[in-house]
């Protein structure tokens, strides 16, 4: 099975837990390990959430978007 695919499984994996203390371990792990290999990466507080994602709805109103088909072909030449 590639990374790809097992990627996927882990997603649908991680979108049916039910349990609360599960995904809170999880989560607490993903995010111990990020920051162990990318210290310089800290969490967003919740103004600069709450501004990306008022930039985020503008930017659908006024349809400075990308299509899907655009992003894998700016991503096909990295």
């Amino acid at each position: 099975m590639d990374l790809q695919t097992r990627k996927l499984n882990l997603i649908t994996y991680l979108a049916q837990i039910k349990d609360d203390i599960l995904f809170d371990k999880l989560e607490n792990y993903i995010l111990k390990r990020e920051i162990e290999h990318n210290p310089e990466l800290k969490p967003f507080t919740v103004e600069e959430l709450v501004n990306r994602i008022e930039k985020s709805e503008l930017d659908f109103k006024n349809e400075n978007i990308k299509s899907q088909d655009d992003l894998e072909r700016i991503s096909a030449n990295w």
